[in-house]
């Protein structure tokens, strides 16, 4: 179980992909399936701390690398439910395994439900997609993981992840420099306007000056932003193709919905708390959550402390770390508590005063009283 758990994740494409194909009121149960099995399930299943000893690591990294194909599974049948026609005979093939019409069920496909499973589809592409490649881009010493967790970023147009992230954001996490880490009284929606904004424009200065160094081309091959952008668009245009205009421009939504889901992630990990430039990250300087479905669905995403502790270390070897600052529940039942800013801001409040109180140093409380941009 230690290993089939952090699989369990991708059965939640399932429901999506079935509700997408039975249409109507059914594109509403993805969505509805990840809000109950991961907003309750935390609820009842409370915490995972156990650190097990795993002997075939290998096993676990097949389950990464596996991501790739649920992810294109719940794009491609999402773009199938908006395109005009059967693109790849989708509709045909279910009716022909199943008896069930389901190009016709299409037609009772309403916006507020169409909307729905846009929102379930680029919850899956963040789950499935952006938290596999985050785990896989860390790994610059291989290759291939790197390169296929941008393929996975692609899916949301969002491969400058890949250079800003782990060259950036690792080293500036809870300073002014660093786009990722919000400070106090930044809602979630500026947030994600503005880390989207600002992390592609250091990833593409740090590439500058990657390339500077090496002496290369920045309009060349040699530019790891470029050929990003280029992959993403790659996917775009497959996505028009198979599935016309109203199939390209959904991908796109999707793309964006899933940007948003990130960038919310990150505005929750580490929210309000400051660390002294240059000075060495911290446990504390990231919140923390232990509990056990959002740990599964994350591959350990949700030690966050260790993670940014030991940026290099795998999911699995993680620890829970029960003495760092802990978020007020799981993933997804934190999301929506920053999507209500003046909820968030009351829930966060004693936290924060916890924190600069127990963890701050004396220079932290220093740049906590200084005047801070938001």
């Amino acid at each position: 179980m230690h290993y089939l758990k952090f699989s369990l994740v991708y059965l939640l494409a399932l429901p999506q992909c079935i509700g997408v194909l039975l249409g109507g009121p059914w594109l509403m149960l993805g969505l509805g399936t990840i809000g109950v099995v991961l907003v309750v399930g935390d609820a009842l299943l409370g915490d995972d701390t156990s650190t097990p000893d795993f002997r075939h690591p290998g096993w676990l990294n097949a389950m990464l690398y596996c991501a790739p194909l649920p992810v294109a599974l719940v794009v491609l049948v999402q773009i199938w439910s908006l395109a005009i026609g059967d693109p790849l005979g989708i509709g045909a093939g279910v009716e022909a395994l199943t008896g069930y019409d389901a190009l016709s069920a299409r037609l009772d496909n309403g916006p507020l439900e169409v909307l729905i499973s846009l929102v379930g589809c680029g919850l899956l592409v963040a789950a499935l997609g952006t938290i596999v490649a985050h785990e896989l881009v860390h790994r610059t010493w291989h290759g291939p993981s790197v390169w296929l967790g941008k393929v996975l970023l692609a899916f949301s147009w969002d491969t400058a992840f890949a250079i800003e992230h782990v060259y950036g954001h690792h080293r500036h996490v809870a300073t002014g420099q660093d786009p990722a880490s919000a400070p106090r009284g930044r809602s979630v929606y500026r947030h994600i306007w503005l880390s989207t904004w600002q992390g592609n424009r250091s990833a593409w200065q740090i590439e500058r000056q990657r390339l500077a160094l090496r002496r290369r081309s920045l309009w060349s091959h040699h530019n790891r932003f470029l050929t990003g952008q280029l992959l993403s668009l790659l996917v775009t245009v497959l996505a028009f193709v198979l599935g016309g205009l109203a199939g390209g421009v959904g991908f796109l939504l999707v793309a964006a919905i899933a940007k948003s889901f990130l960038e919310i992630v990150n505005y929750m990990e580490h929210y309000g708390l400051v660390r002294v430039p240059r000075q060495q990250v911290q446990p504390r300087h990231s919140w923390n959550s232990n509990r056990r479905l959002s740990s599964w669905a994350s591959f350990n995403l949700t030690r966050h402390s260790h993670h940014h502790a030991t940026a290099q270390q795998p999911f699995h070897t993680l620890s829970p770390m029960a003495d760092a600052p802990m978020m007020p529940s799981g993933y997804l039942s934190t999301i929506l508590l920053t999507l209500v800013p003046p909820l968030w801001y009351r829930l966060m409040a004693p936290r924060l005063a916890h924190w600069d109180a127990h963890y701050a140093s004396e220079a932290e409380r220093a740049l906590i009283n200084a005047p801070q941009a938001t």
